[in-house]
């Protein structure tokens, strides 16, 4: 198996299965949003910052008590939820 297949399949950075294992749903902690298991850092803003250009050690930086599998754990459930729902973008009117 090549290192591009085995990043593919999860084998390199940790299984889906065990990523996902990091994030909490709880509704009593932060009105029920996905965040990172024993913190109060939601998924959808590790996301934000990795979607404005933060890079993974930046956040690590930031955020001392994160790891990067916890960063990982977040990618890996935004694309979860990306296989069940989606956003509507808006398409450029050609002119």
């Amino acid at each position: 198996m090549t290192g591009r297949t085995q990043r593919r399949n999860g084998a390199a950075r940790g299984t889906r299965k065990s990523l996902l294992a990091r994030i909490s749903i709880d509704p009593n902690i932060c009105f029920g949003k996905p965040c990172i298991r024993g913190h109060r850092i939601w998924v959808s803003l590790v996301l934000d910052w990795l979607a404005s250009g933060m890079s993974q050690e930046e956040i690590l930086r930031e955020y001392p008590g994160l790891e990067a599998a916890d960063i990982n754990a977040c990618i890996a459930y935004g694309a979860e939820m990306s296989r069940e729902r989606y956003v509507e973008i808006p398409s450029r009117a050609k002119g």
